[in-house]
């Protein structure tokens, strides 16, 4: 697949709905910033956030500036929109941090709480690093979270309950894979409570998240995520991704 430049990308972007007009409608997105900010901890994503956060148009205004939802709060209902822009600045900020963990070769651990949508996207990631000499960390076996088990899939950690891989937004996948490892990672590439979890313990992270999951936006702007990538993170086919991926890894000069 050719490699896009930023326009490009902006465009793809925008025409496959992973930014522009997203489809996670606006009232979703209030909704999630309330019961973040009245401490309903699902909505902490593994982040630890006390009473720093418990005013709504706090959350939106971070959202507005470091996602690119519409920061009106009268804005109750219909669409919401992801700024590209915001997107691609992101990936260069997450592709600097990569090319950090390539010239060290360092460990890094990579795991999905959407593995429908951005399970290859991880994969092919941790392939290029692989490849740049980084060791990408095999997890423990017979880790349990969640009345599940923490399994790993194409170099990437997962949640697997009944024979079935779940979307979770939970940490506890992450605390279980961190309590077993004899050397922790030097960097961790994941969403939802798998990266909140793992910048909230004290490792780099770099996290994909959707305009109604603000809190890995929030843990970014406090310092604790090194990096969160915008996006729609489940769009209608996950090969949408592909240009986004290959334009990541270019940056980050694993291409």
């Amino acid at each position: 697949m050719p490699i896009p430049s930023r326009a490009a990308l902006v465009e793809h972007l925008v025409r496959t709905r992973i930014a522009g007009d997203v489809a996670t409608p606006r009232d979703n997105n209030l909704s999630h910033y309330r019961k973040l900010a009245n401490g309903d901890r699902h909505y902490w994503l593994g982040l630890e956030l006390g009473d720093r956060w418990t005013d709504e148009q706090d959350v939106l205004a971070v959202m507005a500036e470091r996602c690119g939802v519409n920061d009106d709060p009268a804005h109750r209902a219909g669409q919401d929109t992801i700024d590209p822009e915001l997107t691609v600045d992101a990936l260069d900020r997450a592709a600097a941090r990569l090319r950090k963990a390539a010239a060290g070769r360092q460990r890094v651990l990579f795991a999905t709480g959407h593995p429908g949508a951005l399970l290859d996207v991880h994969s092919r990631t941790a392939a290029a690093l692989r490849g740049a000499g980084c060791d990408i960390v095999r997890i423990p076996g017979g880790l349990i979270a969640d009345e599940g088990y923490v399994v790993q899939f194409a170099d990437v950690a997962v949640f697997e309950r009944g024979a079935s891989l779940w979307h979770t937004h939970s940490p506890e996948p992450m605390n279980a894979i961190l309590d077993r490892l004899d050397v922790q990672p030097d960097l961790v590439f994941a969403d939802h409570g798998w990266a909140g979890r793992a910048g909230q313990r004290g490792i780099d992270a770099i996290g994909y998240a959707d305009c109604n999951d603000p809190a890995l936006f929030i843990g970014e702007a406090e310092g604790t995520l090194q990096v969160t990538i915008p996006l729609d993170d489940h769009v209608v086919d996950p090969r949408f991704y592909e240009p986004m991926t290959q334009y990541l890894l270019d940056a980050a000069g694993l291409l």
